[in-house]
């Protein structure tokens, strides 16, 4: 029977502009780490990702993406997935939300942008409520509960955001915001990750976090390889900027499929 891989998160996991596109609505690509995992596993899967989309979109709230409205996501997981990805949390505490405000407010024409339309699904700090990190991993645990029961016999592996801001960016360069405001996103970036590892604990049986973040320190913004993409006006309409490129997903689908390599699920050099 074929190995079956389910992807449920945000769009650090539907990716946006990378192409193919293969639902416009949620943007989500055919090229985004879970697609290309299943690829290099011979796997099916069952790709649920929804940019935008906050922890309870996972498992109890519809999500209205331009009119079109997506039912929680754990609606469409199978009972039998093998192996279940899921990337959340940085949503629900304004994470890339705050780098699109930050980035906009540093021009007049940005300022503007940000006031009619926002920062294109990306939820705005202000709107959003304020989490501590004991709250946002409840919630985030709340969510790998539900998915476990939904699909009892799944490990579950729960992927951490890809570093945005580290070593190699430039505040006032690659960025156009301040170290003051670099300082923000990164401890707004680090308290997503602690929150992650203790959404894990206690369900180490069957769930274990993919420690994405270290992994691509050095292919953060302004990096010589970046796994990211900054600001630019066309990646902004597009949805791309500050999100993972396609470098990136590549490289998080060879991560993934080393796990599941060390785990036993697939095995070494199968197609």
């Amino acid at each position: 029977m074929s190995l079956h891989i389910a992807s449920l998160g945000s769009s650090f996991a539907a990716g946006p502009s990378i192409p193919p596109c293969v639902d416009e609505a949620a943007g989500r690509s055919g090229a985004n780490f879970a697609c290309l995992l299943a690829k290099r596993a011979g796997a099916k899967v069952t790709d649920l990702a929804v940019s935008g989309a906050q922890l309870p979109n996972i498992t109890t709230e519809p999500q209205d993406r331009g009119g079109r409205v997506f039912p929680p996501q754990i609606e469409g997981l199978p009972a039998d997935a093998d192996v279940v990805l899921v990337l959340g949390g940085g949503n629900d505490i304004g994470y890339i939300g705050g780098l699109f405000e930050d980035t906009l407010n540093a021009s007049w024409l940005g300022a503007f942008v940000w006031r009619v339309r926002g920062a294109v699904g990306a939820p705005m700090p202000s709107t959003t409520d304020v989490l501590d990190t004991e709250q946002l991993a409840s919630r985030y645990g709340g969510v790998l509960d539900a998915i476990h029961e939904k699909a009892p016999k799944a490990k579950v592996l729960v992927v951490e955001y890809l570093t945005m801001l580290g070593t190699h960016t430039r505040p006032g360069t690659d960025v156009p915001f301040g170290e003051n405001r670099a300082a923000h996103h990164r401890a707004v970036c680090a308290k997503l990750l602690r929150a992650t590892a203790k959404a894990v604990e206690g369900r180490e049986a069957w769930a274990e976090v993919v420690p994405i973040g270290a992994a691509s320190e050095d292919h953060d913004i302004g990096a010589p390889e970046p796994w990211v993409s900054g600001f630019t006006w066309k990646l902004f309409y597009s949805g791309g900027a500050y999100h993972p490129c396609a470098e990136g997903m590549k490289a998080v689908a060879d991560i993934l499929y080393k796990r599941l390599v060390d785990l036993g699920i697939v095995e070494d050099g199968e197609l």
